[in-house]
């Protein structure tokens, strides 16, 4: 395992701790808890950072093994519902920055597309969820859920995110590299 792997597996190791530890500060006001979505905080932040395939699994194995671990969140449906939304938020995070030129604004278009896609996706499982359980997922459930009630979650995220990244990448600490770009004479 080469020297750039065995970081990207700390680093990844690294977010999924956080991913564990930080719904404790929120997680006496359970209300709270959710709005804030801050599970969503290191999967993202781990596409960023260490690239999409690390991003993914740390994205998908956090709500699960939380919810094994400390019964939060529920397993089924919401922690496997999640677990498919963060990985969306992992993957894209980290495909997209890799992908896109480092510009002020790539944090920000790349953390939108990573939101809604996260969103679009747990709404979709939660749907076949439901089907499958005999219940009904509703376009409002879609709309309180993904939107309306997770509001101050991605007004955080809007805002702390991309300093994150940016502090990050100013420290070196970003191991997600774009690719070499060719010169104009080649």
């Amino acid at each position: 395992m080469s020297s750039l792997q065995v970081r990207k597996l700390t680093y990844a190791a690294l977010y999924l701790a956080i991913a564990l530890v930080l719904p404790f500060v929120t997680g006496q006001i359970p209300e709270i808890g959710a709005m804030l979505c801050p599970m969503h905080i290191p999967a993202l932040l781990c596409g960023f950072m260490c690239g999409w395939p690390w991003g993914a699994v740390v994205g998908f194995i956090a709500p699960l093994l939380r919810s094994v671990v400390f019964g939060m969140p529920v397993l089924f449906p919401t922690a496997v519902a999640m677990a498919f939304e963060l990985a969306v938020y992992g993957t894209l995070a980290g495909l997209l920055y890799h992908l896109l030129p480092r510009r002020r604004w790539t944090v920000y278009v790349v953390l939108v597309i990573s939101m809604i896609g996260g969103r679009i996706v747990w709404g979709i499982v939660s749907l076949i969820l439901a089907g499958l359980s005999g219940n009904s997922f509703t376009w409002a459930m879609f709309i309180a859920g993904a939107v309306t009630n997770a509001i101050p979650g991605i007004i955080m995220h809007l805002v702390l995110i991309p300093l994150l990244v940016t502090l990050m990448d100013k420290a070196g600490l970003s191991l997600n590299k774009p690719p070499a770009r060719k010169g104009a004479g080649s």
